[in-house]
């Protein structure tokens, strides 16, 4: 502004009075309209809104009323007062001591320097109203109201710079902030019962004792031991308690290996004997299982515990893979599944207040992986919440070979959570009866907001990443301090020694020993420990097994039903005013579809699968980014009013008893999301949950979900999921990546059987592939989900161009009962088969390209073309049942758009190959090997379409 004045000063006289204007307009402070984030979210007209079926938001009104008055007027007369103490809650937990190992320096943090605000006066007495919460003292008698600033002082200290420390000034929320005042500030610590010390002393004494048995007996295991952050199982016991008193009857556990085999044994009643047993080299299952099994630190168990509350609290902890925090979403996806179910069955049930998600993370990997930011953008969205997780991070960076200004770019490897605008309660390891309080404050919040809470559990690890490491080597200074320090248990003992109210030292001793005992006979036991099945039981009881893939049901329905789901799929009543184009071009053209019974469309067939599956009482889940509408604008499940943008779902209206269609439009997410419909799938068979990928390839950004758990979380855990993930393929021209949902990646995923001639091997693969060219076949695909008395993820390659395609259609009568899903489709028009020289293969809407140019060509009665509609499991008996009617082939082809490193050739060339007739070899016909999936250039694309035709019907 200095030079600016400068500068103009310089001007003539002629300009000055503008550059005063202009000088005076710059030097006036910018006035901006406070910002009210909720008014904002109010006024935002959402596609979804509280008519449609899944969409859940807290119900828990704003309590915390606004200053009166009189504090208002307080506040202003005391300005300073308050701006110390809003000091000491924005920057109190920097001066926080919550380093166990004492080795961090705290900050001087100026701003909480009193005097910077002119408090020099240590005897004149201050008005806290409106400003601050000070509980009345017995010793001090302060009262609530009044107060000089050394006893301000002290309180904002023990409140905010103590073994506890917050962080929960940015959240937008006032009313959120105000309880937070209130709750810390009025808080008056009281003691924990001698039941409860007794309690944390046994789970953190069988902790330690359990780590230094498993060293004695499996010294060479890396069990990732709990050693220096025991205080994790003060946490989850204190949580489990109030959480139970509160309400809530069950909780989804997910959590990563440190300390897992601590918990398992402790606190979720997992059997010693069964975890030796694995140590051991023995599978977790009977042997007779077909399940290949996973790691120790792997292990999970469902317990039922009892706190003295109305209903027991049943805890599920989920298998986890290796590939941390991927499990997040997977436990939110079950957590939300078991709170729809409840509401189903309970009207009274509201969000989050029975069911409730528990995420224990590592730091390093909080900070480092990316499902962790998608899973927190999840947390708050209407067809996803549960009604707020409760996230503790066991912070043992302190004692790891990565120091932290390696790991993360943040103060605080809880920082991730500020993008949900999540508190964060930061607390020391070392104090085991201040954990409880920041569980408390946690679960406090949760349950009256509704939201995501954050407990950053600051501890160490004794012995490096796992026990086999020597940590010294990078950290030496940390771990010569580490290494020098008394136990978190020991420290604990010490305590309540000094209080002399517990136990005594031989009591402690006594205790030890007799854990160690118990581990002993445990040990002795599992060498004839015989494991049992822990799979298919409560909701899954009526599942099985299967050593058969079933794959021919009878999935059709009565012409009446399907009239009847085919008109109520576009009816809406007459105050929902529908886009003319829609009404026209979908409504109209639906109607007229369903009343002819034929030319049925994809998305139609859709609606008509759905629609009777919602009348058998099933509940249906369609996710995925703008799924309501469709990516091609093709389905138009959900339908918004032009004028008020209400949502109408049609299929929610078709019976008073039906099942409900939650159309659930998704965030621009996939690793997260596919990770939270799993999560929902495998809590409930008798639910269909869909997840569609914007483009096929889309799905590659939840790799990590599918090979971890849709391929592989049946063979590893013996849990089934129906997942169905519908993957828009097909070579158009878009592109590389907006054409081949990478079918290859898939199919090698699979364990379907090789040789597909021994039939001693059981025809079970871990999922089904399909690629399905008419409608009545997805129709027959998506109800044979449910129909099968075992689940199985059904990967579908679903259609782009062939939504619109006067030729991809089908007629009522493929569809009604009696009829079923066909793995291989014939040439059926075909007359004189015997002169039949070439049999082409072909899966996909290649197909349609392939029988206009062989009828352009007239050479329908010389070459034949075979639709592998289900590529896995490899229907062999369909195949040689279609072959039989060929006795003169001279060439088999198997044809494919997508490059011939990709699509289905290499798993389809050794299986045919097997029973072709007379030794014939198959030959692959397709685009050249490329490591693209796709050319960008159009002109390319078509040449190379021409050329596979070309290429099919030469030489005849």
């Amino acid at each position: 502004m200095t030079n600016l004045l400068n500068l103009l000063s310089l001007s003539n006289s002629i300009i000055r009075p503008i550059n005063l204007r202009i000088i005076n307009a710059l030097s006036r402070p910018i006035i901006r309209p406070r910002f009210n984030y909720k008014i904002w979210i109010q006024n935002s007209k959402s596609y979804h809104d509280n008519e449609a079926f899944g969409y859940r938001v807290p119900t828990t009104e704003d309590t915390m009323k606004d200053y009166t008055k009189v504090e208002l007027s307080n506040r202003i007369e005391n300005a300073n007062l308050l701006r110390l103490v809003t000091a000491y809650r924005t920057y109190g937990h920097k001066e926080a001591h919550l380093d166990p190992l004492g080795i961090l320096e705290r900050e001087k943090v100026t701003a909480l320097d009193h005097e910077r605000y002119g408090f020099t006066d240590p005897n004149k007495v201050y008005n806290l109203n409106g400003i601050l919460h000070v509980n009345k003292s017995a010793s001090t008698k302060v009262s609530k109201e009044d107060a000089n600033i050394e006893t301000i002082l002290s309180h904002l200290k023990k409140v905010y710079c103590g073994k506890v420390a917050y962080e929960f000034m940015h959240i937008p929320s006032a009313s959120e902030r105000r309880w937070f005042y209130y709750t810390l500030e009025s808080y008056d610590k009281t003691s924990l019962t001698i039941k409860e010390k007794r309690k944390f002393f046994e789970l953190l004494t069988r902790s330690e004792v359990f780590d230094h048995f498993m060293s004695k007996k499996f010294p060479q295991v890396k069990r990732y031991g709990l050693e220096g952050a025991e205080s994790m199982m003060v946490a989850l016991e204190k949580l489990f308690e109030v959480s139970n008193k509160a309400g809530i009857i069950e909780v989804v556990l997910c959590m990563p290996h440190r300390g897992r085999l601590n918990l398992l044994t402790d606190l979720l009643k997992f059997p010693p004997v069964r975890l030796f047993h694995k140590v051991k080299g023995n599978p977790e299952f009977p042997e007779h299982l077909p399940a290949s099994g996973d790691v120790l630190s792997h292990l999970a168990s469902s317990p039922i515990l009892d706190y003295g509350a109305t209903n027991p609290l049943s805890v599920s902890m989920l298998h986890n893979p290796s590939h941390l925090e991927a499990v997040n979403p997977v436990a939110m996806g079950k957590t939300r599944a078991k709170q729809m179910d409840l509401l189903k069955s309970e009207k009274d049930c509201k969000l989050g207040d029975r069911v409730m998600c528990i995420q224990l993370h590592g730091d390093a990997a909080f900070t480092g992986q990316g499902v962790v930011m998608e899973s927190f953008g999840l947390s708050n969205l209407p067809h996803f919440t549960s009604g707020g997780s409760i996230h503790i991070v066991v912070n043992n960076q302190l004692g790891y070979t990565t120091p932290a200004q390696n790991a993360r770019s943040s103060w605080y490897s809880s920082d991730i959570g500020k993008m949900i605008n999540a508190p964060v309660i930061h607390v020391n390891g070392d104090f085991p009866e201040d954990v409880t309080r920041a569980v408390n404050v946690a679960f406090e919040y949760r349950n009256k907001f509704g939201k995501d809470v954050i407990i950053d559990l600051i501890t160490y690890r004794r012995w490096g990443h796992n026990e086999l490491d020597e940590p010294a080597y990078t950290q030496p200074l940390m771990y010569a301090n580490i290494r020098s320090r008394k136990s978190v248990p020991k420290l604990y003992e010490e305590k309540l020694l000094a209080e002399d109210l517990i136990v005594t030292q031989n009591e402690m001793k006594e205790f030890r020993d007799n854990y160690f005992k118990f581990l002993e006979e445990q040990y002795k036991l599992s060498d004839n420990h015989k494991p049992e099945a822990n799979t298919l039981k409560k909701k899954w009881s009526e599942m099985i097994m299967p050593t058969e893939t079933v794959s021919k049901l009878d999935t059709g329905v009565s012409r009446e039903i399907l009239e009847k789901v085919g008109k109520i799929s576009v009816t809406v009543s007459d105050d929902i005013i529908i886009h003319p184009r829609l009404k026209k071009f979908h409504i109209q053209s639906r109607l007229q579809r369903i009343a002819e019974g034929k030319n049925i469309d994809w998305a139609t067939a859709e609606a008509l699968a759905l629609g009777s599956l919602l009348l058998e009482g099933h509940n249906v889940r369609l996710c995925g980014q703008d799924v309501g509408r469709g990516t091609f604008s093709h389905r138009h499940a959900m339908m918004v009013c032009q004028e008020t943008e209400r949502v109408v779902v049609p299929l929610n209206n078709l019976s008073k008893d039906q099942g409900m269609l939650e159309v659930a439009n998704s965030n621009l997410s996939e690793l997260a999301v596919v990770g939270f419909e799993y999560g929902m799938s495998i809590e409930n068979p008798n639910n269909l949950n869909l997840w569609e990928a914007q483009f096929g390839d889309f799905f590659n950004g939840a790799q990590v979900i599918i090979d971890t758990y849709i391929s592989s979380g049946e063979v590893k855990w013996l849990r089934q999921s129906g997942l169905v993930m519908l993957l828009p393929h097909g070579y158009d021209g878009a592109g590389p990546e907006h054409s081949s949902c990478r079918i290859e990646r898939f199919l090698q995923l699979s364990n379907d059987r090789l040789d597909v001639l021994n039939d001693n091997i059981p025809i079970n693969p871990n999922m089904h592939i399909i690629n399905p060219t008419t409608p009545a076949q997805y129709f027959h695909a998506l109800r044979r989900q449910l129909k099968r008395n075992f689940r199985k993820p059904l990967i579908i390659m679903t259609p782009k161009i062939l939504l619109r395609s006067p030729a991809a259609v089908s007629n009522f009568e493929e569809m009604i009962s009696g009829t079923t899903f066909l793995p291989v489709l014939g040439n059926d028009n075909i007359l004189e088969k015997s002169k039949i020289e070439k049999v082409v293969f072909v899966c996909g809407k290649l197909y349609y390209d392939l029988v206009k140019e062989r009828q352009n060509k007239r050479l329908e009665n010389k070459v034949a073309i075979i639709r592998v509609e289900e590529l896995c499991p490899f229907p062999r008996k369909d195949i040689e049942q279609e072959l039989s009617n060929y006795n003169n082939v001279q060439e088999f082809i198997w044809c494919q758009e997508e490059p011939q490193n990709n699509g289905a050739f290499t798993f389809i060339e050794q299986r045919l190959n097997q029973i072709l007739p007379n030794n014939q070899k198959i030959k692959c016909i397709s685009r050249p090997i490329s490591a693209a999936p796709a050319v960008g250039i159009s002109k390319w694309h078509y040449i190379e379409h021409l050329k596979i035709l070309d290429k099919v019907f030469n030489n005849i």
